[in-house]
């Protein structure tokens, strides 16, 4: 792929306009239209960027897109939106300039897009690390938020944003985000209640019904269908390209990302559903008895679930909604309300609700954005506010609205002009002022002080007597009949009485985009945007977490009789907040076009697109740039891009780059007129100089290649011609070293065959002469060794009859001394010789058993009961005692392995044994889990190192253990720990010591029989301890809290009486001065799965249900 480097390369039509040449509104357009057609929805006029919405995905925005821009000249690669954001985010690194993004245009023409294409590309190339990228997720990730809540389907466009933003992103002095901080302008709070034809209302109402689970529906008590909700719209409730159900998925994922706490989205939610409740909410005339009309709510159904979850009284809204009341300084009084009262104040409460908690959730992801440092920071500032909007039908909305695009008109030619101007003085270059259209005098019209309409407008706010929109209109006709850029029916000036395209209740005023036509209808209403204060009242009575903070006037202690600020007041007061602060930093626009009003991709409307390029001023904008000088360019890379035009500056130029652009100018033959030298760089007059220098720079590029081909192909030829030289003789030596081997190993391997048989022949020759001697040797020793023979085998034979003779001697005097002894002991053998055998086979028996028991012996683990049968009944005795024997000695060998650790531990698993076997269910579960004694590791943990240096004992046992409020049942998290002298408990979040019991006042300890964990710690009666009352807690690990607390108990106890473990299913808890009966029962299905319940049933019972066990 080609890689460009410049916006003069290869570009269709001119990516600068400044570069336009013939100039004129027609060339301007069909250059727009050329780029489009090529999707080059990009063009510059200088520095300011044009966008065209292309309606459709284009492969611009890609991560390699994004590299590479990142770090490049404006114009060195083709008009981009990131190369803007690139120039502002450098300038704002590297020169320590703040700076601000402006990106305007028409509703639809894509501004939300670009402030998204803007944030993601700096949050690309700013650094990295797990902080920064966690600023960047949520700055970024604060954007779904925004557009659920504040932008809605219009007729222009599927995603228009119903609100201004204005967002500060600020950064260290590395250029890494720190945080931010977004101000948000004029929400369009009427849409809540009512939306044109072909609209939606905000977007956040059908995500939710199309997106929230079933169950989360149910706790809001709201149904998936559309139509049962006066507030939405039908006609377009689905919208092509929307899916409401994923980007509700979106939508609370990124408010986790931003730090939204999930009761906090809860809220959130409820408050949604209170406003489609709201709008279900009719009334009905009803008649009194002094003829007066009141009105009464006619199905209360609705009410009372919006009231359940806004948690307020009904019948304190339901009064709210029929009388108003009135205060003056000493007196009050209240008034009924008739039906349309009753509807403007149900509508007038629904938009103060979403209106205040659109405005809650900007300053909660302020909170959670902010940057967390006091040092100075840089700040880059991303304007994404409503375009101008022209409807068949305008009202006070669109009248705010384009009073603020003409301020930001404004600004855009008088800093755009200034930014021209400080340019050329700051390069040295003459400048003649330039003649421009200064909206001013529509901005004064709109917003002076004295005379502006909104300031008549306030004032037929305030004033007493009737108002009405009618008299309002009546007042703008006296004061501004005379004014060029207002126009009404009823005004004095008669050019205007026969116009009938202008209503009588209308006014028209002519802003820099066109004339635009104002019904006064609703003005005044909108302006003055009242609450009654009965409803800010009621609302300030509700339960809910959330509109307390949305309503702190209902507070009865601080009623403020003053009349709120009018909210045409407020908002120009936030535009002039607005105004200056982006004249404190360096402006750069994007000016957003939209191509043709059917949303649809490909299609170019000319006079659509003619129309914005003359409101936004665009070929104004062209011209005072092209008044001077079109183009400019930095000394150094004018003098490398062109240098090879001339040959005193080709290949290097070694002196200063201004002189090597002086020589190549006067090379070049250029006039000076058409040119200029500043301090740090060169402005070239006509764009046909710059074609010029392009078409000469081509060709001088052709010829280079034409050059730089044959060089090339004439080093690749010779190069190849050495690699051959070079392989041929590489070739050539290995062959010769090859065919010397050969030969060598030829004559190696005859040398070796004549060396073997040579050596063969001497070998045999040696053998034969020492196998004759051999033999010679062995005939010898054979003679001796016959000879030998013969005198043993004589020798032998003498001494055998010797040895007869002598062995037949002593036998026949054996038998003889034997037969001598039997008859002398003949008598006494047969008196003894019964008891010999019997004591010699009981011998032999017990000789044979122990024999055999050594064998058949078990194993040496102490619960293996086997032992082998005893073989005789005589036995019986012995065997058993051997077994006892055995088995003791095993035990203690066993018992010699245990560490001191081991056997505590033991010796409490004995001790939970002694207490709870075969009285407490939950027993034999824990007999396999080892008491671990410091669940939290407290004493490693540095999340409870405060807590762990207030404990002065060792810590015997920690773990998290529930305090149950005996008010509700329900538990509370609480850290336990238990100590040689007192048992502790602190809060699990703060760990901070919430109580601190000695032992010794502890009485006795109550549990139940059944699998639950949870116990009671009664305290002694008169104790310290004993004032706040007894502990009802439950844990996990009830079975070792008891163990340890009871052998805990029985050491410090010493003196006293031992801790005594109460285990009944009813038990008796001291609360403070009243006492509480604990009772568990067991229950065949809980709701919440097999988990235990604690509820209250009165004031002296809590019953605990426990699942029944299997």
């Amino acid at each position: 792929m080609e890689v460009k480097t410049s916006l003069l390369d290869n570009m269709i039509g001119v990516g600068d306009m400044v570069l336009l040449e013939p100039l004129s509104e027609d060339s301007f357009i069909e250059n727009l239209r050329n780029r489009f057609d090529h999707n080059e929805i990009y063009t510059y006029i200088g520095s300011v960027v044009i966008s065209m919405n292309p309606y459709r995905s284009l492969p611009i925005f890609t991560p390699d897109k994004v590299e590479e821009y990142r770090n490049r000249n404006f114009y060195e690669l083709s008009p981009h939106i990131y190369a803007l954001a690139d120039e502002a985010y450098r300038s704002l690194r590297d020169q320590d300039k703040d700076q601000c993004i402006l990106i305007t245009g028409e509703s639809g023409a894509g501004k939300t897009e670009a402030s998204k294409l803007v944030m993601s590309y700096v949050a690309a190339v700013c650094g990295k690390g797990q902080e920064v990228n966690k600023v960047k997720e949520q700055l970024l990730q604060s954007n779904p938020v925004l557009e659920a809540f504040g932008n809605a389907k219009t007729v222009r466009n599927d995603n228009s944003s119903r609100f201004g933003k204005y967002m500060d992103i600020e950064f260290d002095f590395k250029g890494d985000p720190l945080g931010g901080v977004i101000s948000n302008y004029l929400l369009e709070k009427s849409r809540v209640v009512k939306q044109p034809r072909g609209e939606r209302n905000f977007h956040i109402f059908y995500q939710l019904l199309s997106g929230a689970s079933d169950d989360t529906l149910k706790k809001l008590k709201l149904d998936r269908d559309f139509s049962k909700y006066n507030y939405l719209s039908l006609d377009s409730a689905a919208v092509n390209g929307l899916d409401d159900a994923a980007n509700f998925r979106t939508v609370r994922n990124a408010m986790q990302i931003v730090g939204f706490m999930e009761d906090e989205v809860q809220s959130v939610l409820e408050l949604v559903a209170a406003v489609l409740k709201l709008g279900n909410i009719e009334f009905k005339p009803e008649s009194r008895c002094n003829g007066t009309d009141e009105s009464r709510i006619k199905d209360k159904n609705d009410l009372k679930e919006m009231c359940e979850l806004l948690g307020i009284e009904q019948s304190v809204l339901e009064r709210a909604f029929s009388y108003r009341t009135v205060e003056a300084k000493l007196e009050k009084v209240s008034t009924t309300l008739n039906v349309a009262q009753a509807y403007y104040a149900r509508d007038a409460l629904a938009k103060n609700l979403y209106s205040r908690l659109f405005s809650w959730l900007v300053t909660r992801i302020n909170e959670s954005i902010k940057a967390q440092t006091k040092t100075r920071h840089k700040v880059m500032g991303v304007l994404d506010i409503y375009g101008f909007e022209i409807f068949e039908d305008n009202s006070f909305e669109q009248f705010i609205i384009n009073y603020c695009n003409e301020k930001l008109q404004q600004i855009f030619i008088e800093l755009t002009l200034r930014e021209e101007q400080e340019e050329y003085v700051r390069e040295g270059i003459e400048w003649t002022n330039i003649e421009y259209f200064n909206n001013a005098i529509i901005c004064d019209l709109i917003e002076n002080h004295q005379n502006g309409i909104l300031a008549m407008l306030d004032e037929e706010c305030l004033r007493p007597g009737t108002v009405t929109d009618e008299t309002f209109l009546d007042k703008l006709n006296t004061i501004c009949a005379e004014h060029q850029h207002f126009e009404s029916r009823l005004s004095k000036n008669s050019k205007f009485l026969t116009d009938h395209s202008l209503p009588h209740s209308c006014f028209r005023i002519q802003h820099y985009a066109g004339k635009v036509l104002y019904r006064t209808e609703g003005f005044v209403d909108k302006n003055n945007d009242l609450l009654y204060r009965d409803m800010s009242q009621a609302m300030y009575k509700a339960t809910h977490s959330l509109i307390k903070q949305l309503f702190p006037e209902g507070n009865p202690a601080k009623v403020n009789l003053k009349r709120p600020p009018t909210a045409g007041f407020q908002f120009r007061a936030s535009v002039g907040t607005l105004m200056r602060n982006l004249q404190t930093k360096n402006p750069n626009y994007i000016r957003c076009i939209k191509p043709n009003d059917k949303k649809a991709a490909h299609i170019f409307t000319d006079s659509l697109v003619r129309h914005q390029a003359r409101y936004l001023g665009l070929m104004e904008n062209v011209r005072v740039r092209r008044a001077g000088y079109a183009f400019r360019q930095a000394y150094e890379p004018c003098l490398e891009r062109y240098k090879m035009l001339c040959k005193r500056t080709w290949p290097h130029w070694r002196g200063p780059a201004r002189e090597g652009v002086e020589v190549l100018m006067a090379d070049l033959q250029v006039p000076t007129e058409e040119y200029s030298y500043g301090r740090s760089k060169i402005f070239i007059r006509n764009p046909r100089t710059l074609f010029f220098l392009e078409e000469r720079r081509r060709q001088c590029l052709q010829d280079l290649a034409t050059l730089i081909q044959k060089i090339y192909r004439g080093w690749k030829c010779r190069s190849h011609f050495l690699l051959l030289k070079e392989s041929q003789i590489v070739v050539a030596a290995w062959y010769r070293r090859f065919a010397q081997q050969k030969k060598y190993k030829k004559i190696k391997s005859a040398t070796t065959v004549m060396q073997s048989y040579a050596r063969g022949w001497q070998a045999r020759k040696l053998l034969r002469e020492l196998k004759y001697q051999k033999r010679c040797e062995e005939a010898v020793t054979t003679i001796s060794a016959f000879w030998h023979g013969t005198q043993a085998r004589r020798e032998l034979r003498r001494l055998k009859e010797e040895a007869r003779r002598k062995h037949a001697v002593a036998v026949i005097w054996a038998y003889w001394q034997g037969l001598k002894v039997r008859r002398e002991y003949r008598k006494f053998f047969r008196a003894n010789a019964g008891k010999k055998i019997y004591d010699f086979t009981i011998q032999r028996i017990m000789q044979k058993y122990f024999l055999g028991l050594k064998s058949t012996v078990p194993s040496m683990s102490p619960v293996d009961m086997n032992w082998p049968n005893r073989p005789y009944l005589f036995l019986d005795g012995v065997h058993t005692e051997l077994r006892r024997i055995f088995h003791l000695w095993r035990c203690k060998k066993y018992r010699s392995q245990f560490t001191e650790e081991k056997k505590a531990v033991y010796e409490e698993k004995l001790e939970a044994s002694e207490i709870f076997k075969d009285k407490k269910t939950l027993y034999p579960s824990s007999v396999s889990q080892p008491f671990k004694g410091d669940y939290l590791e407290i004493s490693k943990n540095p999340k409870y190192q405060k807590l762990n240096s207030a404990v002065d004992e060792k810590v015997l046992l920690a773990d998290v253990v529930n305090k149950i409020n005996r008010a509700n049942g329900k538990g509370t998290p609480r850290i336990f720990l238990l100590t040689k002298k007192s048992v502790v408990l602190a809060d699990q979040k703060t760990g901070q010591v919430k109580a601190s019991v000695p032992l010794p006042d502890l009485s006795s300890v109550s549990v139940s029989t059944q699998s639950d964990g949870f116990f009671a710690l009664r305290l002694k009666e008169g104790s310290a301890s004993a004032i706040k009352g007894d502990f009802l807690l439950s844990s996990e690990h009830l079975i070792e809290i008891i163990t340890k607390l009871h052998r805990t108990g029985a050491t410090a106890a010493a003196d006293s009486e031992q801790l005594n473990i109460d285990i009944s299913d009813e038990f008796l808890v001291q609360f403070k001065q009243d006492k509480v009966c604990v009772k568990f029962i067991q229950a065949a299905a809980l709701k919440n799965g097999n988990s235990v319940s604690c509820k209250r049933k009165n004031n002296r019972l809590l019953e605990v249900s426990v699942p029944a066990s299997a």
